[in-house]
């Protein structure tokens, strides 16, 4: 599925919840469907810098030219975040993850909903895939 469509997806998903409560608690059940990170990968070196929760985040090049990004977090609603970034991100090919704008994560409503520390975590997990992303270009 193209990110346009993943992305559109993930706001009609979002659109269905009327409280910030429902939409919190769906959010924590995406978290809970992301496949668990080989404990091999949970090292220092991949751990996500400016999280105050603890984010482990890899990834590996597929032979079809797309990206696998795999992370996980200690704290639910942080997973559920991750969870969000891997559904719009993962397997996607390099140039489509670079041009993706991230304004859907105001239109779900989550630029206004997320603290200061969760915004920030979530800037440096959107940094770190993009980067990602332009390395593989480059």
């Amino acid at each position: 599925m193209s990110i346009n469509k993943e992305v559109n997806k993930l706001i009609e998903d979002f659109s269905y919840f009327e409280s910030w409560e429902d939409k919190y608690q769906y959010l924590i059940d995406l978290g809970r469907n992301v496949p668990k990170m080989d404990e091999n990968l949970k090292i220092d070196q991949n751990k996500l810098k400016g999280c105050q929760s603890v984010v482990y985040f890899s990834n590996f090049f597929n032979d079809n030219g797309t990206i696998t990004f795999i992370a996980n977090s200690d704290a639910a609603i942080v997973q559920g975040l991750i969870a969000l970034m891997l559904k719009a991100f993962s397997e996607k090919k390099p140039q489509e993850i670079i041009d993706t704008d991230i304004n859907f994560l105001e239109k779900i409503g989550l630029d206004e909903h997320l603290s200061p520390t969760r915004k920030n975590g979530l800037s440096s997990l959107i940094t770190s895939i993009k980067s990602v992303a332009k390395s593989k270009i480059a």
